[in-house]
């Protein structure tokens, strides 16, 4: 008689190609909130001060895991998520399951990294226009409107005017103070943050105008 065959030590839970059946719903909710996270991921990056290196994410598997939490909370079968991979392969019965996680991680990767990439081209742009608007200051006895920042500015003793609209009163003001005292600001804000201030002209009913820089970080 022909002896049967040995029993399996672990017995698939899904057989085939299929994919589980929460794979779609975890992979969902798991780029949801890494989305919504974006916040929280750069703050991490400026912390970290670089993109991580190799294998290692700034927010992947904090996002996996609460999901997972999630979804374990609404299906007792599935196993807890942590610790290392070597752990995880033994609680989840079927390979196909940890294919899935890790096809869903390196998604997750890639979008983190995207954002990343996103905003340092970004702080690469702003610090570009910074340096752009500081060269414009060297490159003549004229100063460029900070406002506008096309047209020269018209610098007398007692006002500042441009033709955008800009006019503002001074005393003693000469191109060589303002010029001097714009440098001085924007070199600032440089030190403190990357991103490119916006000058804007200030009046109440009663108060004189006034030259106003803000940073929308």
């Amino acid at each position: 008689a022909m002896e049967a065959p040995p029993p399996r030590r672990h017995r698939a839970r899904y057989k085939g190609p299929a994919a589980p059946p929460w794979k779609e719903t975890y992979r969902r909710r798991c780029m949801e909130r890494l989305r919504s996270s974006r916040a929280k991921l750069l703050d991490r990056y400026r912390q970290a001060g670089e993109r991580p290196r190799g294998p290692g994410t700034l927010l992947v598997q904090e996002v996996m895991e609460q999901e997972w939490q999630t979804l374990q909370a609404a299906q007792e079968s599935l196993p807890a998520l942590g610790g290392t991979e070597e752990a995880l392969a033994q609680m989840l019965e079927d390979p196909d399951e940890l294919a899935v996680l890790e096809e869903i991680q390196r998604e997750l990767i890639l979008q983190e990294q995207s954002v990343i990439e996103e905003y340092e081209r970004s702080l690469q742009f702003d610090e570009e226009c910074l340096n752009a608007m500081l060269d414009g200051l060297d490159a003549s006895d004229k100063v460029i409107c900070p406002v506008c920042r096309k047209n020269n500015l018209t610098v007398r003793n007692h006002f500042i005017f441009c033709q955008c609209g800009l006019y503002i009163s001074t005393q003693g003001m000469t191109e060589g103070k303002l010029r001097s005292l714009l440098e001085n600001t924007l070199t600032e804000h440089s030190h403190r943050c990357f991103h490119n201030p916006e000058f804007t002209v200030t009046s109440g009913m009663e108060e004189e105008a006034n030259l106003l820089m803000s940073c929308a970080v």
